[in-house]
């Protein structure tokens, strides 16, 4: 794994973390602090599985020596599987994969049909959360006039959530016979997937009062997991840069806003990174929704197939993609 997986640096850092959580005045920053906490555990468990790994290594060379073929072809294969699980952290080693993420949908050409759509990648988001082990939040929720949404905004927390989800970003292409046509007519519909990091709080970005449209509203209904509805809902469109972000989960308008404001900071704050930095992997225009753009496409009519554009990696179980299975997918990015 050499230097990918750096296990000396991630042990200083953990001992750096450690003794800031035992200075005094560690927990005045509640925020801050709980951060940090969070940082820790991450560490100790990649740590804690580097030295389990090792472990099991040494034991294997110890086992060569005193026993018979079928007991090492045994534990051969479990160190394998143990390894090739750890090693996804060697391709998730960028700046920001360990973090947090908000995950955005929003529809594309199709009217109707795409919102419906839209509300299908939500629910196949939810339930891959579900099955990695990953806590989410639906944090907007607007739905369409007819059926399904016209936007959404997943946090999701869990060590490497971006890193996993990243590469989730672009359009994404549906291929049916549509519900809402009498006449059973074949249907293609968009809609694109955004992916952003949270950033810590002490990212250094401004934002302008008079730069900011802040408007107040009733939210729109429950997402996957319970959206409040209560008159607090706030919306803050940034002028400059056209960004629009929403909450609605919080029964204080306060409380949206506030989160509102964390979400646009780490969205104009990933914008700052890709133009003056480039740490951040290049993020492939998505404005154009439609036709000819997708990452991937999920065809059910006249067959099934989901297939990513990208990789080639393809599934004749659409209905298993769409109850979360796409680990797949991922990791072909991941690895490519």
């Amino acid at each position: 794994m050499g230097g990918l997986f750096d296990i000396s640096k991630k042990k200083e850092e953990l001992l750096s973390l450690e003794n800031e959580m035992n200075t005094p005045n560690f927990w005045d920053d509640q925020n801050k602090a709980n951060n940090i906490c969070q940082k820790v555990s991450n560490l100790k468990k990649e740590i804690n599985e580097f030295e389990d790994l090792e472990s099991d290594i040494d034991y294997l060379l110890e086992l060569i020596d005193i026993s018979d073929e079928e007991d090492i072809n045994k534990e051969y294969e479990r160190i394998q599987n143990k390894y090739k699980e750890f090693s996804k952290k060697i391709y998730l080693s960028g700046e920001y994969d360990s973090l947090n993420c908000y995950l955005d949908i929003h529809p594309g050409a199709g009217g109707t049909e795409s919102c419906d759509w839209s509300s299908m990648l939500l629910e196949m988001y939810e339930k891959y959360c579900d099955l990695k082990g990953y806590k989410y939040e639906v944090i907007n929720l607007q739905k369409g006039e007819e059926a399904g949404i016209k936007s959404a905004t997943l946090y999701i927390s869990g060590l490497y959530a971006y890193g996993y989800l990243k590469n989730e970003q672009g359009v994404h292409r549906l291929v049916r016979i549509s519900p809402f046509d009498s006449n059973k007519r074949r249907h293609t519909s968009f809609a694109s997937v955004s992916v952003t990091p949270e950033f810590d709080d002490n990212i250094d970005i401004e934002v302008k009062e008079e730069d900011l449209k802040i408007d107040v509203y009733h939210s729109s209904g429950a997402g996957g997991q319970s959206v409040n509805t209560s008159n607090s809902a706030v919306r803050i469109t940034h002028i400059p840069s056209k960004i629009v972000v929403t909450c609605q989960t919080e029964r204080s308008q306060l409380l949206n806003k506030d989160k509102a404001m964390h979400l646009l900071k780490n969205k104009l704050y990933q914008i700052e990174l890709e133009k003056n930095q480039a740490k951040l992997n290049k993020v492939k225009d998505s404005s154009s929704i439609n036709f000819g753009s997708q990452i991937r496409s999920y065809v059910l009519e006249p067959y099934k197939l989901v297939k990513d554009h990208r990789t080639n990696y393809e599934s004749t179980q659409p209905e298993k993609v769409f109850n979360g299975e796409i680990e797949g997918f991922i990791e072909s990015n991941l690895y490519k």
